[in-house]
């Protein structure tokens, strides 16, 4: 049995490929565009066929016979059984033009190729695209009912069955798969297309939330999923049974899902927070045509809408397809399939294989230089706070990294113990003694630094005061409110003002604030902190606002409990589960690395969640943690208690890692 397949290096192809070779006496000939000797022993390889088996047909879709050579044409004349042609472009982000030309012109080419050869048969791979929005159910032997064919993808997919269907001489069989996901054995894919486009999105939610936190989700039509090994099987047994030509066949599943079961499936095998309420996506169709229309064209509205679909991945034409109206009919289909036991497994028992994969192989962040090196290295970056705790371990990792390390501190001894320390690791840490509360030495800290070093490229505010102290023991020290702002609100900020300039003429830099999980949470006993705090957040929102279009980044971590110096006077926190100081740094890595606006614990997440939606239930925890949880003994001036944590306590500060108490 001798083969012609267009395609055979993608997914698909290189799967119907293989699985033909393993027919004793099949021989496949495989077009081929760029046929380097590498490329095509890459083929043979996963094919697991020699030279003499698998035979590689140099040519091009887009050339007339698909550029395929006379010579060859002519010894393969009369030989040829099957031609599969499943050369296309399926990509709803592909230039129209391209695709229109590939997809219709390529099944012409293909087609004049199998006459050209008098192919016995000639198989076309579609696509349920074809049907175009189809409002209703779609059979197998419709074709000029299809409907809504706007998007070139659709268009093009249909316009290339019409090819065959009017200019076919050979006989010929069609076949329109669902949305193709990987193996349902292995989970293997090679693309992002069809619900890969959402699992960005799922990542990011588990990331954010923990996964028994509910979530509000919107609810689509029914996409028709259907992983290759069924849609590979399908063909090979349709093709090899006689007495189906010039017919059409669904590899659909009878059962397709909705957009929000489907969405919870890989939401499960993510172990990302589940969808416990879904809204109807067709309730937005009901708002005027020219008013969406009219949203759409206002510069701020495409901005967003364009910002968040590349920070998802999704393409620009995905969304409109949300609501899919389409439901196919497969019956023709499974009268052949289902006697060969040929049946699409459910997706419950493979969702998990294809989240994993994709995890570990198609991650778009797997293929981008995010290494801490890769954004550091050569560049100038200042820590403040760096002589200690959070500031000392993370300007270790940066100097570990490559970066010119600037660490900033009022204590010259300590900055100088801390430099030779790095020193005697072999790293370079370069010290600055600057009092940040103290606006005259902050500005001659500025100009020292663009005379030294021509400005910072990453600017860290790590620098801060803290203080563990109830309100009504604080009602005549204004002075502690003072004291934070000065340190944690003014002295990062005067900073940030002296080397944004510079960024801002630079298209380039990056301000990375240390901010608290009690302002999430609205830590009792911690107002003045967690208030100062605020404020530098409530700033940084503001710039990043102002800065977005000149390349400064800013990003505010929400930092649980860390054991640092700072927390050493309450004895309390000797019991708590706290982060260390280089768990901290990691924190900050990922901030350089990914440049995120927010860096935040799911527990502190949660609980900006809570104080939004449920600010009762909320002060209700905070309140009972305020009294569980007495002031320190330093804090009310008298003598420090020792007495060990009570069974309550020990309770609590374990549910509520991180969270200042």
């Amino acid at each position: 049995m001798i083969y012609v397949i267009t395609g055979a290096s993608g997914f698909i192809g290189k799967r119907l490929a293989r699985q033909l070779l393993s027919r004793p006496d099949a021989k496949v000939y495989f077009l081929i565009r760029n046929a380097t000797p590498e490329r095509v022993e890459r083929l043979r390889a996963f094919w697991g066929a020699d030279e003499s088996r698998a035979v590689a047909l140099p040519g091009d879709l887009t050339l007339p016979l698909c550029g395929v050579d006379a010579g060859a044409i002519a010894a393969l004349r009369g030989h040829v059984d099957h031609v599969f042609h499943l050369g296309a472009i399926y990509d709803l982000d592909a230039d129209p033009q391209q695709e229109m030309q590939v997809n219709i012109e390529g099944t012409r080419n293909a087609l004049a190729l199998a006459e050209a050869l008098g192919a016995r048969r000639f198989h076309l791979m579609s696509s349920i695209a074809a049907a175009g929005l189809y409002e209703g159910v779609f059979r197998e032997d419709m074709f000029e009912e299809a409907e809504n064919l706007d998007h070139p993808y659709y268009a093009s997919k249909h316009e290339a069955e019409k090819v065959v269907r009017r200019e076919a001489k050979t006989p010929f069989r069609i076949y329109r798969p669902g949305i193709v996901v990987g193996d349902s054995r292995t989970g293997e894919m090679d693309k992002i297309d069809g619900p890969y486009y959402f699992f960005k999105l799922i990542q990011k939610l588990r990331r954010l939330l923990p996964p028994w936190a509910p979530m509000i989700g919107l609810e689509g039509g029914r996409i028709n999923l259907v992983p290759v090994d069924f849609v590979v099987a399908a063909l090979d047994c349709l093709a090899h049974t006689d007495g189906l030509d010039g017919r059409c066949f669904h590899l659909v599943d009878p059962q397709p899902r909705r957009v929000g079961d489907i969405f919870a499936l890989f939401a499960a095998a993510a172990h990302a927070p589940r969808v416990s309420m879904r809204v109807n996506a067709a309730l937005f169709s009901l708002l005027p045509r020219p008013v969406v229309q009219a949203l759409k064209s206002l510069t701020p509205v495409r901005r967003i809408r364009k910002a968040v679909m590349k920070d998802l991945g999704l393409p620009e034409g995905i969304l409109s397809f949300f609501n899919y109206p389409t439901r196919f009919d497969s019956r023709e289909a499974q009268a052949v399939l289902d006697p060969a036991g040929i049946k699409v497994p459910p997706i419950e028992d493979y969702a998990w294989r294809l989240w994993d994969y994709w995890e570990r192989h198609l991650d778009p962040d797997l293929f981008i230089d995010r290494s801490l090196r890769g954004r550091v290295q050569g560049k100038v970056v200042l820590v403040t706070g760096g002589s200690a705790g959070i500031g000392k371990a993370t300007a270790m990792r940066l100097a570990e990294a490559g970066a010119t390390t600037l660490i900033v501190g009022r204590d010259r001894e300590k900055l100088d113990a801390t430099a030779r320390e790095a020193a005697e690791c072999g790293l370079t840490l370069l010290p600055y003694s600057t009092d940040i509360a103290d606006g005259a030495q902050c500005d001659a800290l500025i100009a020292k630094i663009a005379e030294d070093h021509g400005g910072v490229e990453i600017l860290i505010n790590n620098a801060g005061r803290s203080m563990r102290r109830g309100i009504e023991h604080s009602y005549d020290r204004f002075h502690d409110f003072e004291r934070a702002m000065q340190v944690n609100y003014f002295g990062g900020l005067r900073l940030t003002l002296g080397f944004l300039p510079a960024m801002a003429q630079r298209h380039s830099g990056h301000v990375i604030n240390i901010s608290s999980i009690g302002v999430l949470t609205n830590a009792p006993r911690f107002s003045a902190y967690v208030a100062s705090k605020a404020a530098m957040e409530a700033w940084t929102r503001c710039a990043a606002s102002e800065y977005l279009d000149r390349d400064v980044h800013f990003t505010t971590i929400n930092m649980p409990l860390v054991r640092t110096a700072m927390i050493a006077p309450t004895r309390l926190y000797d019991h708590a589960p706290t982060l260390t100081p280089e768990e901290a740094a990691e924190l900050v890595v990922e901030a350089i690395v990914k440049r995120p606006s927010r860096i935040a614990t799911p527990l502190g997440v949660f609980g900006e969640l809570v104080n939004a939606i449920a600010p009762r239930f909320a002060r209700i925890v905070m309140n009972t943690a305020f009294r569980m949880f007495p002031d320190s003994a330093t804090a009310v001036g008298k003598k420090e208690n020792l007495e060990a944590p009570t069974a309550d306590q020990i309770a609590f500060t374990q549910i509520m890692k991180g969270l200042y108490l």
